[in-house]
């Protein structure tokens, strides 16, 4: 199994009425060389909410030009991760809820089967876990390697680097 670290940032909250701006994604082990990062066209007819295309710092003239069609970037993505992952990959995130909910979307949407199945992991969840206290479940991110940028691969590889570091504390983690 492969723990993959993966964040996306999207021009506005909900899949299908606002598109994925771009998605970046390590692979939990290693010196975490091994990385994924792709931006999207805008969906047709989808909406753009401005305030969260900025967060990102990307403008919808610059995905126009220079994003992928989604069942290309989806393809490269699900080839990636199956090049990559150690028999089953899981999506780990700081926010899976989001993160999740947008990948699952866009493998439907455009026919290709999710790599990372149907569920994933929270990384506060885990670190409360390990910490036994709920109250804990933010605490995690300050064991982030590298600002929390937006560039989601800026913040794929600090969270994978905070998932690391909880390892060193004793998290037992799938690492190849």
């Amino acid at each position: 199994m492969t723990w993959f670290s993966v964040d996306i940032e999207a021009n506005g909250p909900a899949p299908g009425l606002y598109s994925m701006t771009s998605l970046g994604a390590v692979a939990v082990r290693g010196q975490l060389e091994d990385q994924f990062y792709v931006e999207f066209k805008p969906l047709p007819n989808a909406g753009v909410n401005q305030e969260a295309l900025a967060v990102a710092g990307l403008s919808m003239e610059h995905l126009v030009e220079h994003g992928l069609e989604a069942a290309i970037a989806m393809q490269q993505l699900a080839d990636w991760v199956k090049a990559t992952a150690e028999n089953s990959a899981v999506l780990v995130s700081d926010n899976p809820g989001f993160d999740a909910a947008f990948i699952t979307y866009y493998f439907a949407l455009v026919g290709i089967p999710n790599p990372f199945g149907f569920s994933s992991r929270r990384i506060g969840d885990l670190y409360a876990g390990f910490k036994k206290d709920s109250r804990k479940a933010t605490e995690w991110k300050k064991l982030r390697t590298g600002a929390h940028t937006h560039n989601a691969l800026d913040d794929a590889l600090g969270n994978a680097g905070a998932l690391l570091r909880i390892a060193e504390m004793g998290l037992r983690i799938p690492r190849t």
